[in-house]
């Protein structure tokens, strides 16, 4: 995120908003800058993907199911622009904590410990390692005792649009959200190659609720996407996980996807459309 603010400072905040006498790295100047950054790049990324999703790849005909809820959109995005905003404030003291040197990050492949090959065992650690704590933080969240606090939010969208990618409680987002920022502080990681992940993870989440619902033959026992998750959403205890299956297999939650036996959301469509004609 250094890089980030680097960036930001050359070009907006040291010649158009803060005043001379504010040093670039005194720690008020970048907690509020971090802040503006992480605050600005968060929307961005959810707006622009999410709307790309939305007008791209959404299947509007899902719009049709009875569990599509009136001004839906609308309240995804309201939903998720107010969590976005919130999980702003402790996301900022991961990334200041990083450019304070308190992380493993690292900035040049000479510095990784196992040199290119370390770069990408850092990658698969990343998505192994995250995907196996949000499969537990989310399960969690379903828990009688805290669902109806936090994670309820999110399952009011029974057929997510891209939208509800980021619509949810705002500490049930951010603690889903923890894996991500935990990881540089335990494992080596380059620094480019986080940026890189924390942009595909945004984009990874919008695309599991985009209602494209084809996956590879070979990769429907093996990557969670589309197709597994509207089952969480619609079927409440499956298909936990972010990116694999492995761990609802492990954890007895796995179901295949019901789009793959014909019982769909567009199956049931169908059939209420057949039964009015």
């Amino acid at each position: 995120m250094d890089h980030v603010l680097n960036l930001a400072d050359y070009y907006i905040f040291t010649p158009y908003v803060y005043p001379i006498s504010w040093p670039e790295d005194g720690a008020l100047r970048q907690i509020i800058s971090l802040c503006l950054v992480t605050n600005l790049g968060a929307e961005v990324l959810y707006l622009g993907f999410g709307a790309l999703s939305y007008y791209c790849v959404f299947d509007h005909k899902l719009m049709k199911h009875p569990h599509f809820i009136k001004n839906q959109v609308r309240k995804e995005i309201q939903l998720a622009m107010v969590s976005i905003f919130w999980m702003s404030f402790p996301t900022t003291a991961f990334f200041f904590w990083e450019i304070k040197g308190y992380s493993k990050l690292y900035e040049k492949i000479c510095e990784s410990p196992q040199g290119w090959p370390g770069v990408f065992l850092s990658i698969a650690g990343f998505l192994l390692f995250t995907d196996m704590c949000i499969y537990w933080i989310h399960r969690s969240m379903h828990h009688k005792c805290i669902y109806k606090h936090l994670h309820k939010q999110h399952h009011i969208f029974k057929i997510p649009t891209p939208f509800a990618s980021h619509a949810f409680h705002p500490l049930d987002g951010f603690l889903q959200s923890l894996p991500y920022h935990i990881y540089p502080f335990i494992f080596p990681l380059h620094k480019a190659v986080y940026l890189s992940l924390f942009i595909f993870v945004n984009i990874w989440t919008i695309s599991i609720h985009d209602g494209d619902f084809r996956i590879p033959g070979p990769l429907i026992s093996l990557i969670n996407g589309a197709a597994h998750h509207v089952d969480h959403h619609l079927l409440f205890n499956y298909n936990y996980g972010q990116y694999f299956t492995l761990w609802d297999r492990l954890g007895g939650s796995y179901q295949h996807p019901s789009v793959l036996l014909k019982k769909g959301p567009h199956d049931h469509i169908r059939k209420l459309t057949a039964e009015t004609q």
